[in-house]
């Protein structure tokens, strides 16, 4: 993979965040205006990356087998990311109540709103499956473990499982079920699928840019000295710690490279609106995905360029 395509899909984004901070500044990121970017980005964008992925890449029983991997490894990147944020929120921020907090934006990314398109960008239709599917990798983590963690009484129930039944999540079996079988759609589906794959990633920086502008400096100022441990975990402990792990094995060069720009991902998105859920620190959650993400677009090229010294 060449550096300056990697340096330029992260400039591009970087422009597509401060669109988006302009585009607050007329239009204010309130409760309907995000459900609005949600809805479109979750519900209609993001699927239809998957599906357009699925239907350009040649389906067999070995990229199965790839599949069920990267869903595997995602698991074990996530769980492993969540134990280092644990053990560094015990050892450095002894005084805090916020460790479940920071152990689980320590180990989940936003491999979603950021992963799968930067994946598609660099990697193309092959490297976006993957990316689905370690994002469904992270869902089941965040929708199993996630919740058991934030539950006060660290229950595990069956209704948790519900949520974890979305649309990309739909998109990923129906899509892999019909090329298991060899089933491809007509040509205008699959170029309405491929043009509307397209929005997801200008509207998911769009919509960060929007959060940005929407922090209040207070609550920036009081959530800030919480947020350095999950940040260095996630964007350099976890990354540095799947470079190692993945160095032994001998994977497919596209699946080793997805698998490991997406355990670089910054913060997941979701985390603020989990918390609020299960009556965690909201506001921690949104600072450290703002913080992340606008450090990511530094460490990302970095730690993309220690995986090419690594791999090659």
């Amino acid at each position: 993979m060449e550096f300056t395509i990697v340096f330029q899909s992260i400039m591009i984004i970087t422009m597509m965040i401060i669109i988006g901070a302009i585009l607050a500044k007329t239009s204010p990121l309130n409760h309907e205006t995000r459900t609005l970017f949600i809805n479109i980005i979750v519900n209609v964008a993001m699927p239809c990356i998957i599906l357009s992925s699925i239907f350009h890449v040649d389906m067999n029983g070995d990229m199965f087998k790839k599949i069920v991997l990267v869903f595997a490894l995602s698991i074990i990147i996530n769980v492993v990311g969540i134990a280092i944020g644990w053990i560094f929120a015990v050892l450095f921020q002894k005084d805090s109540n916020r460790t479940r907090e920071i152990a689980l934006l320590s180990g989940l990314g936003n491999t979603g709103f950021i992963g799968i398109p930067l994946c598609a960008a660099l990697l193309g239709p092959e490297g976006a499956l993957y990316a689905a599917i370690f994002d469904a990798g992270v869902d089941v983590t965040i929708w199993t473990v996630g919740v058991v963690m934030l539950q006060k009484n660290r229950k595990f129930a069956l209704q948790t499982l519900k949520s974890m039944v979305n649309i990309p999540t739909v998109a990923i079996v129906v899509g892999l079920f019909a090329a298991f079988f060899n089933m491809k759609p007509p040509e205008i589906i699959i170029g309405l699928t491929d043009r509307l794959a397209a929005l997801a990633a200008p509207l998911a920086m769009f919509y960060i840019g929007m959060m940005i502008m929407g922090l209040q400096r207070g609550n920036v100022r009081q959530s800030v000295p919480k947020t350095w441990v999950p940040i260095t975990v996630k964007l350099i402990l976890l990354p540095v710690a799947t470079i190692f792990m993945i160095h032994f094995f001998n994977f497919d060069s596209v699946l080793i490279q997805t698998v490991l720009i997406q355990s670089m991902m910054p913060t997941i998105t979701l985390a603020s609106i989990l918390f609020a859920r299960y009556s965690a620190d909201e506001q921690m959650g949104a600072v450290t995905t703002v913080l992340s993400t606008l450090l990511g677009l530094i460490t990302i090229p970095f730690m993309v360029y220690i995986m090419s010294v690594f791999i090659n």
